[in-house]
């Protein structure tokens, strides 16, 4: 699918991804162990790099109970409306994606908070050492 130069423009007239925030994207389509589906995804990116791209770059979450286990899952906090799943960024799937034309839109928990935002990048500068 290709957005045209209306589309964007009228996206980028309103709500654009923080670095920090939690959205709504639909990481379809996907291959192999990848997700697929809408899922919540935390964004790495800056706002005005999120703007002048329509792409965010950004990391994947999920409640999938096997991530207990997975070294290279941040868990987060507890799900609401299901007390017994916890919440997972997932460091070791960095992604970008077109927001715009994905439809991504804020999830209700707004922000990963301060303390979990620098767990989730001191492991994944852990991963991909950009320290040069």
């Amino acid at each position: 699918m290709v957005a045209t130069a209306g589309a964007r423009a009228k996206s980028s007239a309103g709500w654009v991804p923080e670095r920090q925030e939690i959205i709504w994207i639909d990481c379809n389509l996907q291959a192999g162990r990848e997700m697929r589906d809408p899922h919540p995804f935390v964004v790495l990116s800056p706002r005005a790099f999120n703007d002048r791209t329509s792409l965010v770059i950004g990391l994947p979450m999920t409640s999938a109970a096997y991530n207990a286990d997975n070294p290279f899952a941040v868990p987060v906090g507890m799900v609401k409306h299901k007390p017994d799943k916890i919440s997972y960024v997932l460091c070791h799937q960095p992604k970008s994606f077109d927001w715009r034309i994905r439809g991504a839109k804020p999830h209700p928990l707004q922000r990963l908070p301060d303390a979990r935002l620098a767990e989730v990048c001191a492991l994944l500068n852990q991963i991909i050492q950009l320290d040069c």
